[in-house]
């Protein structure tokens, strides 16, 4: 049944080699088990449900891939947009809507997404973006999440005189010192890992921090406080199912009074256009990797592909999680030697069963979860890689896009400069011929945002 369904000959593969595929992919991305709630519960959202949502978005998507497309490409909530979400979104700060409205954007967008994977809209709109601000986007979210990883672990504190400095380790030692200290030696242990390819050494850095943070709880070097800081042990408690209830649906269930359409529009815009730029590539990469692409460069079956991503999305907001995307992750699955869809079928199922487990995810500290954020903000930052910074026509813009995203605590900010900047700069310079027209229509609409709100 499964070499029919799956084409295992075929694909020069076998069930064993997919199985343990599956379980290095789910190894490589299980940290966004712990990732993802930390974050979204910044929303106001319940934790555990956060978690639910969490691993029934990823199992949804993780089937999808497998039985529309048979590629070995795992999905989960996206970083990145998770962040933006939480910290522009929904934050006082920011635009200060609900997560009912932001999961609502986040379900609309999946649906649109839906629509351009059955056209050839969706070629339109990748073709219209220069390569050189998608990467830029890239970079700066990479940059975004890796400043939310450094606060997360109070290794980076507000100043009233330079806005931002470091912490001062002496000063709060049992408490905010040694889960800073303890921080930078969580990203030491993921950088040391990752450099001998060890699998899943992001999930590994986090247990390995957290671990440490107990070590030093029971020696005396961290002292709950009872207020901001609380015991580091797990209290093994049955994570509580019917949190789920508090979030699944919620995204039909939201107050329009106090929401600025043109806003709405924008957020949905940004969820978009990451979503889509970040599952292309994702899909180009790791398939390049597999040896996937067809002579011309293509990826076959790209179209059912993107249709699985833009289910599990749309799913995902139902049950309550950000964008549901596919990762990058799923290269250490390939390398592994997955070629088919049994891969991620194994990864999904891996996620529905980490449900058991959910009480010792939901029990990590954020200090141990920050170096996962800080190391993830690295590899995304690497696109930069790849831009050319000799033409200033197409640099300053990716570089103004990746500079506002941490700067101005905003996704969306730094898309709507890098957009901006590209029309202006190279319609100054003599070369609108290489600007698509809807890049025009996209820098007015930002131009309009900014007059308008």
């Amino acid at each position: 049944m499964l070499e029919k369904m799956f084409k295992l000959k075929e694909n020069n593969t076998s069930f064993r080699t997919e199985v343990v595929a599956g379980l290095t992919t789910f190894m490589a991305m299980a940290y966004i088990l712990a990732v993802n709630p930390d974050i979204l519960k910044d929303t106001g959202m319940n934790s555990d449900a956060i978690l639910l949502a969490t691993a029934l978005a990823s199992f949804v998507g993780c089937m999808a891939m497998a039985l529309l497309a048979n590629y070995p490409f795992a999905l989960a909530p996206g970083m990145g947009l998770n962040a933006y979400m939480a910290y522009t979104v929904c934050d006082k700060a920011g635009m200060g809507y609900s997560w009912q409205i932001a999961l609502l954007a986040v379900f609309v967008e999946g649906l649109i997404f839906i629509v351009l994977s059955l056209t050839n809209v969706r070629e339109a709109i990748f073709n219209a973006i220069p390569m050189a601000l998608k990467k830029g986007v890239s970079a700066g979210i990479g940059l975004f999440i890796a400043f939310i990883g450094l606060q997360n672990a109070k290794l980076v504190v507000d100043s009233n005189s330079t806005l931002l400095t470091y912490v001062k380790f002496v000063g709060n030692f049992h408490t905010i010192g040694i889960g800073a200290l303890l921080a930078l030696i969580g990203l030491f242990i993921i950088a040391v890992l990752h450099h001998k390819n060890v699998k899943g050494s992001i999930l590994i850095g986090i247990f390995a921090t957290w671990i440490l943070g107990m070590i030093c709880e029971a020696i005396g070097l961290y002292v709950p406080d009872g207020k901001d800081f609380y015991s580091l042990y797990p209290t093994f408690r049955m994570i509580d199912l019917g949190a789920l209830g508090t979030t699944f649906g919620q995204c039909f269930n939201v107050d329009f009074s106090g929401v600025n359409i043109l806003n709405f529009i924008t957020v949905l815009f940004a969820f978009l256009f990451v979503d889509i730029f970040d599952t292309l590539g994702t899909l180009i990469g790791v398939s390049t990797k597999a040896n996937m692409l067809d002579e011309e460069g293509k990826l076959p079956r790209i179209r059912p592909a993107l249709l699985a991503d833009a289910i599990a999305t749309s799913v995902g907001a139902i049950f309550g999680t950000s964008t549901t995307t596919t990762y990058v992750e799923s290269s250490a699955g390939v390398a592994a030697g997955g070629r088919t869809g049994l891969s991620a079928m194994v990864t999904g199922l891996l996620f529905l069963l980490a449900i058991v487990f959910a009480p010792i995810f939901t029990a990590i500290p954020s200090f141990a979860t920050a170096p996962a954020l800080i190391f993830v903000g690295f590899l995304m930052i690497s696109s930069i890689i790849s831009i050319d910074f000799e033409d200033i026509t197409e640099a300053v813009p990716a570089y103004l896009a990746m500079l506002a995203m941490p700067l101005m605590y905003s996704i969306s900010e730094g898309i709507a400069l890098g957009v901006i900047s590209y029309v202006v700069i190279n319609l100054c310079c003599g070369k609108a011929k290489k600007i698509k027209p809807l890049m025009y229509i996209l820098a007015v609409l930002f131009v309009l945002k900014y007059i308008f709100l």
